[in-house]
């Protein structure tokens, strides 16, 4: 058995976004108790990962590591058609993840107590953002 399902994400600026409910939400839905979940993010700029749900300091402390690792300084980069974060959000989507794959056992995602699933946002601009999910397996 096989669904799949859209999530719509509006983001504000760069930012971790917890979308670990609406997944829950879908996985719930879907009746797979044994199977695999893909997730993924149909956006160049704009990444998922799984890390810390409990302190929101490890997010700023994410989002300030990766603007020190990949800045947005103009004379960097070829790349700018977008602005100045255009090429840092490329570059951090390919540090990161598009793609997710995780376990469905007795009909729930396998994360660990701590974690959650995030939609990590590299842009300064407000953007669209489209999680596709798609669930296998059996009832």
């Amino acid at each position: 058995m096989q669904k799949t399902f859209e999530i719509r994400v509006n983001t504000i600026g760069q930012r971790l976004i917890n979308i670990t409910e609406d997944i829950k939400k879908f996985v719930g839905s879907s009746e797979i108790e044994l199977g695999f979940l893909n997730i993924s993010i149909l956006h160049t700029s704009a990444s998922l990962i799984i890390q810390e749900n409990a302190s929101r300091d490890v997010l700023v402390d994410l989002l300030n590591f990766y603007d020190k690792l990949v800045p947005m300084n103009g004379t960097l980069y070829n790349h700018s058609l977008e602005g100045k974060d255009d090429m840092p959000a490329h570059i951090k989507t390919s540090l990161t993840s598009t793609n997710l794959t995780i376990s469905i056992v007795d009909g729930s995602m396998k994360l660990g107590f701590w974690q959650g699933i995030y939609l990590f946002e590299h842009r300064i601009e407000n953007h669209l953002r489209i999680v596709f999910c798609h669930i296998m397996g059996e009832k």
